[in-house]
């Protein structure tokens, strides 16, 4: 049988990866003069690239959303809890805007769009669409290429009437918004405090895209949490209303039978069945919109209960935040980078 033949394994040696590197160190050193100007030639690099980089906003919202009382879910909930039962589902908490779901909300296509479409100011017509597209360059390159150089605006009072190009410039900075400047997150994992954050070239756009899109959210939010109480409440004032006015109906109605009847000979047995009759009707009239009354004022209480409260913690102020690449810091990132990767190529490529 032939034995097999393993290949040879030189011993490790520290003093032979001292002397390698050693030799390392001299190839460097040798080259030192090229290393100092590629490292030059870096720095300037990275001024460049300070130079040529846009100063940004960033414009911070610190808000807290509180779920409305669920009433007897919330204590059978609690209960629960203390023997290591989660019961969200049943304590009425639970659904498609609960808990870390509103990041979702905001970052979504219609909140943001809505937001766009808010007046810049309350004395223009324009929108915060018009100056986003302005401040990002987007207005005048669609403009030339798409519509043969005509300004491409958003007016505030005819949304709905939009043409294709609009829309599909309207994507476009939805997207843009989405993917590179929007961030929604909590401060901490255990609080329940939500922190929006929106980084744009324009100062004031950015602190006024910040503070509608919480006022947009805000009211989807709640009035979608709310829909089936107040649904319920409105359904309750309508028959209320309704019920009310037949009562007073009836009231004047029984009160006239009544003055009739002193006019009547007291001789006929059935005179007085007319007065009976609008008096029993006024009667069940009452007792019916009495339920009702107390069913709506329930039902109010319930609405009022159930409704979260979206609370603002800090909002954008201005000045806001400033990011601007810092001219020493980029040089340094420059010369670093570039002259490492030349005394890499030094070591790998050109050993002599």
């Amino acid at each position: 049988m032939k034995q097999e033949q393993y290949p040879y394994e030189h011993e490790f040696s520290f003093k032979q990866v001292l002397d390698q590197r050693r030799k390392d160190f001299w190839l460097l050193w040798k080259h030192r003069y090229t290393l100092i100007v590629i490292g030059l030639i870096g720095a300037g690099l990275g001024a460049l690239y300070a130079w040529n980089r846009p100063t940004t906003y960033t414009a911070k919202l610190t808000f807290v959303v509180e779920e409305g009382n669920s009433g007897g879910g919330s204590l059978l909930s609690g209960l629960a809890g203390q023997f290591g039962f989660d019961l969200g589902g049943v304590s009425g908490t639970g659904g498609v805007l609960a808990g870390d779901n509103v990041q979702e909300l905001l970052r979504s296509q219609k909140m943001i769009k809505n937001t766009l479409l808010t007046p810049f100011r309350t004395d223009s017509s324009l929108t915060l669409a018009d100056r986003y597209a302005e401040t990002s360059e987007l207005k005048k390159p669609w403009a030339k290429k798409y519509n043969e150089g005509k300004p491409i605006h958003f007016p505030a009072d005819d949304t709905k009437y939009y043409t294709r190009l609009q829309d599909s410039l309207l994507q476009v900075m939805v997207k843009m918004i989405t993917e590179y400047e929007l961030s929604v997150g909590k401060t901490d994992k255990k609080l329940s405090f939500f922190e929006a954050s929106v980084t744009m070239a324009n100062e004031e756009v950015a602190q006024l895209f910040t503070t509608r899109l919480i006022d947009q959210a805000t009211r989807f939010y709640i009035e979608t949490k709310t829909l089936r109480q107040r649904n319920n409440v409105n359904r309750l004032q309508v028959r209320a209303d309704s019920i009310r006015r037949l009562l007073n109906r009836k009231t004047y109605s029984a009160s006239a039978a009544n003055n009739v009847l002193l006019d009547i000979n007291p001789a006929y047995p059935t005179a007085n069945v007319n007065v009976e009759l609008k008096e029993r009707d006024k009667m069940v009239l009452q007792t019916i919109y009495a339920e009702i009354v107390k069913n709506l004022e329930i039902s109010r209480t319930m609405l009022i209960q159930e409704t979260p409260t979206f609370q603002i913690v800090d909002e954008p102020e201005l000045p806001l935040e400033k990011n601007r690449t810092g001219y020493l810091k980029s040089m340094v990132f420059g010369s670093l980078i570039l002259g490492f990767a030349y005394a890499l190529y030094l070591l790998l490529f050109n050993r002599e």
